[in-house]
């Protein structure tokens, strides 16, 4: 990246001739088009991948936090709930405390990395996590307290932390990433949520095969040892979050931010030079800041942007599909052993009594949850990443939500006659391993990826935030409807009929895929449906005080 002659020559270099400002506000934008051309063009390299790593520790211990409540809520039911099982209403609360902390964490973290920078929130959303997680761990009961409402206080807060993570984790590696690997880069770390739900469930088989013989000598009332398990269960979600904070903590800022927010281009343009070759980062404390003038986040601009037809119906676009597949991957990650209870694979044989009979409940729920990731999840994830860039964003999603439809309708209306038989209940396993396979290949990744992709810079993050807040609220509507009818006619017989639900309402995110714009292989500034020749308006004559939306 060459010197900038031209921002040393004046402390202000609007002074001076009509005609020497105007062939500044060329440069200007000419340089800036250049720097995010090396962004954009720039070779795979160790940078890259060591923005996939930092990222992807938050997503991996938010799938594990949220995933663990699944064997977890089973064994807090052993301890705490009436004859051995959480109440309908207990079981919701825990479930969907997080999803609704995700809600404001995704809308307040999304608006703050646009405001404030995505270094200066980087790792704050960590810490939230960490705090909240512990917070469960250690939570006890009193005569006063119920420890179930403070697991669902601290499963809320762990849950804000959780939804900053997201926004944050996705428009970091959008925007340091090179237009022809960015789906690539993207998807890699959205696949650490599978990685998550795995590491949960193969910590879940251990702690309950480790536990085995105090178990079987457990008192069958009060099942002391199983305290003892769901605690180490959630607590170990700390140990990733902590490992992560530190690189969190030191994370650069993007280059897209500097230039475009901060407004601040020379910084902008060496940042990009010096990652780009070296693999480092550097900001001189001593530099002088020039700022520039370009278009800048406020009510109004916010209401004249999404107010075009082109940016409006594409935010409806992501926000719905986002909304369409966590209803239904939600409904059924964090329902797994009720629906795979209702085919009866994982319950223990009538044969099985006492302590046994609960050893081998949460052996098989936690074998049957490994399957699921193991054969569906993870391999889904992994063949994103694969097909991201070669295929396209489009042909995934709609082609994830089409195949969810069929399986969904299939798995609820074949769910009776499958479960008559061991082969039957085999081949429903199988088909739910389909169809998480098909959600994490498709939709359940390109609808996080999309949202970081399209906007300008000012709007990223908020954008990306409200959508991750509509897949949020989905998963609070799926637990809700799924736990208040359930049970219609009969416990767990309606479970099908749910299945089939979720089917309509992925024929509906094949139909908000069409509003979307396809992303493989174009730069974010020509997404942003900006111009970007005259993006740079002059230079600022004074130091412009931080950014805000409510200007």
């Amino acid at each position: 990246m060459q010197d900038l002659p031209w921002l040393r020559e004046t402390e202000d270099p609007g002074a001076g001739s009509p005609e020497k400002s105007f062939n500044i506000v060329i440069e200007l934008n000419a340089h800036r088009r250049a720097a995010l051309s090396e962004v954009d063009t720039a070779r795979w390299s160790r940078y890259h991948f060591k923005i996939i790593v930092i990222a992807s520790m938050g997503f991996f211990t938010d799938s594990y936090d949220i995933f663990a409540i699944n064997i977890a809520a089973t064994m807090l039911g052993y301890i705490y709930g009436k004859d051995h099982a959480l109440s309908a209403n207990q079981d919701l609360g825990l479930k969907v405390a997080a999803p609704i902390g995700s809600i404001i964490g995704q809308l307040l973290f999304g608006w703050l990395a646009d405001v404030i920078g995505r270094k200066r929130m980087y790792g704050v959303e960590l810490i939230i996590m960490i705090l909240g997680t512990f917070g469960q761990a250690v939570a006890g009961e009193g005569h006063a307290i119920n420890v179930l409402a403070v697991i669902i206080l601290w499963r809320f807060i762990m849950g804000l932390g959780i939804g900053g993570d997201c926004p944050l984790s996705t428009v970091i590696p959008s925007e340091f990433a090179p237009t022809q690997h960015r789906g690539t880069m993207m998807a890699a770390v959205w696949a650490a949520r599978a990685w998550g739900a795995s590491a949960s469930a193969v910590v879940a088989l251990i702690i309950t095969d480790a536990y085995k013989r105090a178990l079987l000598h457990d008192d069958p009332t009060t099942l002391v040892h199983v305290d003892s398990m769901w605690r180490l269960l959630i607590g170990l979600g700390c140990v990733p979050a902590a490992v992560g904070l530190f690189y969190r903590l030191t994370m650069p800022e993007t280059p897209r931010f500097t230039m475009d927010i901060e407004r601040n281009v020379r910084q902008a343009s060496e940042d990009v030079d010096t990652f780009l070759t070296q693999g480092k980062y550097f900001i001189d404390p001593d530099v002088a800041v020039k700022r520039v003038s370009a278009p800048r986040a406020s009510k109004y601009d916010f209401k004249r942007y999404f107010s075009q037809w082109q940016n409006k119906k594409t935010l409806f676009g992501v926000c719905w599909s986002w909304f369409a597949i966590d209803l239904a991957f939600y409904g059924l990650g964090l329902n797994t052993p009720t629906i795979l209870d209702t085919i009866g694979f994982g319950a223990p044989s009538s044969a099985t009594t006492g302590t046994l009979a609960v050893h081998a409940h949460l052996h098989n729920l936690a074998l049957g949850n490994l399957v699921l990731t193991l054969a569906g999840q993870l391999p889904g994830a992994y063949a994103c990443v694969l097909a991201i860039d070669r295929v396209g964003r489009k042909p995934l999603q709609a082609g994830g939500f089409a195949v969810l439809a069929a399986l969904l309708v299939a798995m609820g209306a074949a769910a009776d006659a499958l479960a008559a038989s061991a082969a039957g209940t085999r081949a429903f396993v199988f088909l739910f391993c389909l169809a998480t396979f098909a959600a994490a290949a498709g939709p359940r990744t390109t609808a996080a990826v999309v949202p970081g992709e399209l906007f300008p810079t000012r709007y990223r993050a908020t954008a990306n935030g409200l959508a991750a807040a509509c897949g949020a609220l989905g998963a609070v509507v799926a637990q809700v409807g799924f736990a208040r009818m359930k049970d219609i006619g009969g416990p767990n017989r309606f479970v099908q009929h749910i299945l089939e639900i979720f089917a309509v309402f992925m024929l509906s995110g094949v139909a908000s895929t069409m509003l979307l714009p396809e992303t493989k292989g174009r730069s974010l500034e020509e997404l942003s449906c900006e111009d970007q020749d005259e993006f740079i308006e002059g230079m600022a004559r004074y130091r412009m005080r931080p950014i805000r939306l409510s200007e």
